[in-house]
């Protein structure tokens, strides 16, 4: 489902995305409203998202779409390159956040991503994420030294840079079903339910780091 008032970018994203032999748009709509009306008619998996809409923003839409179909997987897709912006939208609960300038490449896959399970969130805004989390990251080792180890924080330091599970395992050299088991401890001592919480809480405290990004 695509979501966004503008119908000239609606049309261009349907004639990209269905140009993928594993993606169909079954719905359009200009408004928050008509989409979560919409949505128990439709055959929807993913949802395309803006933020400023007409009515509902697209924030607390996403909200509401997760309260009232847990299934359906969220993307943001916005213009807004914004801290607050991007850590709101993983509250509502939304699967990733692409910005409007991104390559037609990266949205494909992002879509495909959140499909998979996973998080999916622009590249420059991690960076921009990452960088701005490095002058308060001492923050981080006192959050979680001595209640994460050293591993676990490896983990959590790749989750919160948008990697899968079968990445981080490739990536450390273990299996996916390892890594499983790390964030689900990482989750018990954190106390945190969703991934999303996960990425949310690395970011905001630091526990990524620049230097070991790829």
């Amino acid at each position: 489902m695509l979501v966004d008032d503008h119908t000239l970018f609606r049309s261009g994203l349907r004639m990209l995305l269905e140009k993928q032999p594993d993606i169909s748009v079954v719905s359009e709509n200009a408004n928050s409203t008509d989409a979560i009306n919409a949505l128990p008619e439709t055959e929807v998996d993913l949802v395309l998202m803006d933020i400023g809409l007409p009515d509902i923003d697209g924030l607390e839409a996403t909200r509401l779409i997760k309260e009232k179909h847990p299934n359906v997987k969220v993307i943001v897709l916005t213009m807004h390159n914004d801290e607050p912006y991007l850590l709101k939208a993983l509250e509502a609960g939304a699967s990733g956040y692409v910005l409007k300038e991104a390559a037609s490449t990266e949205l494909v896959s992002a879509i495909r991503t959140a499909m998979k399970g996973e998080m999916a969130i622009h590249t420059s805004m991690v960076k921009h994420l990452v960088s701005k989390a490095l002058t308060g990251k001492t923050e981080a080792a006192a959050v979680t030294e001595g209640v994460l180890t050293n591993r676990e924080r490896e983990v959590l330091h790749y989750i919160g840079l948008g990697y899968t599970n079968r990445e981080i395992a490739d990536i450390l050299i273990v299996s996916v079903k390892t890594v499983e088991k790390h964030k689900a401890h990482i989750m018990e001592k954190l106390n945190l339910k969703r991934r999303h919480q996960l990425v949310e809480y690395a970011i905001k405290k630091g526990v990524v780091n620049m230097a070991q990004q790829n």
